[in-house]
Parts: structure tokens; C-alpha cells; sequence
């Protein structure tokens, strides 16, 4: 129920995949896209880096006409170099965004992600100067930014990317120096409150009703998740834990699109996390082939059973055995 006593409407919801280094690849944009995300961001992307390197833009970005609405993420601190990339993605993409809020040293010492913040003049000028090269207005332009204290700076860092052009705004409720404090929702719903662009909530969302809860709570226009996609990639659909169909879904869409063996098994570590012991866990990890991980996946936690346990059940307890004894 909203604060108003209505029911929560989701229509009004948009649900965004965040961008995550590594992990928002093309067969996971894929997989969300089915369980009801309605945009997803890549992985960023060092925009120079893009720029310069034809081996940057083979490895780091690839779509398909399906992946679609897409926002392009890239990391800089130079409007030329910022525009010049978005104009390389234009025909792929319905939009690029500007990093401003990764926490990370080695992001922040080169001058881009949550270090940008300190130069909302900086930030208005990227987005100013992006705006003329591409005049497109269904394109869109957005910034990604963690909150400041006292709060007045983000709300001034907001205003002045509204009045450069900045087609949306994505808040994370934590300042840089923040890791696991609680989001400040209270914050984001000032900053919403404080421009006219669309604004989307991001910070520790890990179940829709919660999702719609925090539009409810903070009026803002969308909301994103990162690591509550990577557990539960169906959590925007409702689902309480990644349900069998969505770990099918993954072999298929890893498999068409080629991740790397790596990726393919941290996936699934982390979406099965709830629903393995971590002895099994323990295993996936170990297993050094796809065939051999689809074995595991089939024979030991049951993917193509009915009900779907995932668990070392009687019946299963001398194969998760063989499995286990090959790694001790």
C-alpha cells in the first residue's frame, strides 16, 4: 500500500539494471529484459579508453537490436572526449551516462566516478557540450551520483546538469565514503523534489515490493539495482529467489552469447547464493568447464525438476558426494 493507503502501482515504476563493472553484459541485460526490467545500463566503460582502442570497443560493448532501451555508461572528466564517445554509440544505444558516483580509489584517483562531484561546473559542461554534438532529444544524457552532505550540494549539482540539458538523474543514497550504512531514501526524495527531469532511486533494493515501497517513499521515477539483480535476477518480476526458469534462461543466453567461463560460474554462484549450501557452492566453484557446471546444475540441483529443490536431497546425496570428494 502507498503511504496514501493505495495499492502500489507498478506501471508507474520504471525498474532499471545498474551498471556493474564486469557483470551487466549483454547475456545478463538479456536475462533481465525477461523478468520484467525496463532498461539497463552497461558496464562502465573508460571513455578514452573507447575512444583510442578497437580492442576496448570489441571486448567492452556488444548489443543487438533486442537490447533495447540501453544506456551506455562511461567513465570521464573531458566533454569532448564524453561527447565524442556518445556519438561512436548513437546508432547502438538510447542513451550514455556519465559516471559520477563509483567510490573506488583507483576511479577516483584518475579523476572520474564519485571524484566528479566536487565539480558540478565540470559535470554541466559535459553534459552542455554532449547535448550540442547530438541533438537527438530521444537520446538521452544522464548523470549517476552519490549523495553529499550537507545536502544543498547535491541539490545544486542537480539543478545546474537540469539546466545544461541532463535528460535524467540516477542517486545512490550513500555519500563516496559510505559502504554498508543504511541509504538515505529521505535525501533522494529531496533531490527529486528538487528538479523537474525524471530521477531514479538506487541503493540496496533487493525485492520489487520494496522497490515500489521506495518510488512510493521518495516519488522518484524508476528504480535500480546491482547486486539484487546479480542474487535474484528475477527479482523485479516478483520472484522471492531466482526461480529454475531463469537459471534455464542464463545456460541459453550465456551460451549464445559466449560469456567467459568465469563470468558464466560467478553468475551462478551468485544467483543460486540463497539456494545452496556452501558446499555446493564450494563445488560450482571448482568445476573448470561449462559442460561439467551443466552436469552439476542438472544431476545434483535438480534445474529441470518440477519442483525445483535445490538442496542435497537423499536421492542426490551419492552424486553431490562424487562431486564433492573430487575437490577435497
Amino acid at each position: 500500500m502507498t503511504k496514501n493507503g493505495q495499492p502500489l502501482d507498478r506501471r508507474k515504476t520504471k525498474f532499471y539494471l545498474a551498471p556493474m563493472v564486469r557483470y551487466s553484459k549483454l547475456a545478463f541485460r538479456k536475462l533481465v529484459r525477461l523478468y520484467d526490467v525496463d532498461c539497463c545500463y552497461t558496464p562502465m566503460i573508460y571513455a578514452k579508453n573507447f575512444l583510442e582502442s578497437e580492442h576496448c570497443r570489441s571486448s567492452e560493448f556488444s548489443t543487438t537490436p533486442d537490447d533495447r532501451p540501453l544506456i551506455v555508461q562511461f567513465a570521464s572528466d573531458d566533454p569532448f572526449v564524453f561527447g565524442s564517445a556518445a556519438e561512436l554509440v548513437y546508432k547502438y544505444a538510447t542513451g550514455v551516462d556519465l559516471n559520477c558516483g563509483c567510490p573506488k580509489s583507483d576511479v577516483r584517483a584518475k579523476g572520474f566516478g564519485s571524484f566528479l562531484l566536487n565539480r558540478p561546473e565540470l559535470l554541466s559542461d559535459i553534459v552542455r557540450q554532449c547535448r550540442a554534438r547530438i541533438h537527438d532529444p530521444d537520446f538521452t544524457i544522464s548523470l549517476k551520483i552519490r549523495v553529499q552532505y550537507p545536502l544543498e550540494r547535491t541539490v545544486d549539482l542537480c539543478r545546474k546538469a537540469e539546466k545544461a540539458g541532463v535528460s535524467h538523474l540516477t542517486v545512490h543514497g550513500r555519500t563516496p565514503q559510505m559502504r554498508c550504512e543504511p541509504v538515505d531514501y529521505d535525501a533522494i526524495r529531496i533531490v527529486k523534489e528538487s528538479v523537474s527531469v525524471p530521477v531514479i532511486a538506487n541503493g540496496d533494493v533487493t525485492k520489487k515490493l520494496q522497490a515500489l515501497e521506495i518510488a512510493d517513499q521518495t516519488g522518484v521515477d524508476g528504480v535500480m539495482a546491482a547486486n539484487g539483480l546479480l542474487y535474484n535476477p528475477a527479482l523485479f518480476a516478483g520472484y522471492e529467489y531466482t526461480p529454475a526458469s531463469c537459471v534455464r534462461d542464463f545456460l541459453r543466453l550465456s551460451a549464445d552469447h559466449g560469456l567467459p567461463l568465469h563470468l558464466f560460474q560467478q553468475h551462478l554462484i551468485y544467483m543460486l547464493r540463497d539456494l545452496t549450501t556452501s558446499c555446493q557452492r564450494r563445488v560450482l566453484h571448482e568445476l573448470s568447464s561449462r559442460p561439467a557446471i551443466e552436469d552439476f546444475l542438472v544431476n545434483v540441483l535438480s534445474i529441470n525438476d518440477a519442483d525445483w529443490m535445490l538442496s542435497c536431497t537423499p536421492n542426490k546425496s551419492i552424486l553431490f558426494a562424487k562431486y564433492l570428494f573430487a575437490f577435497s
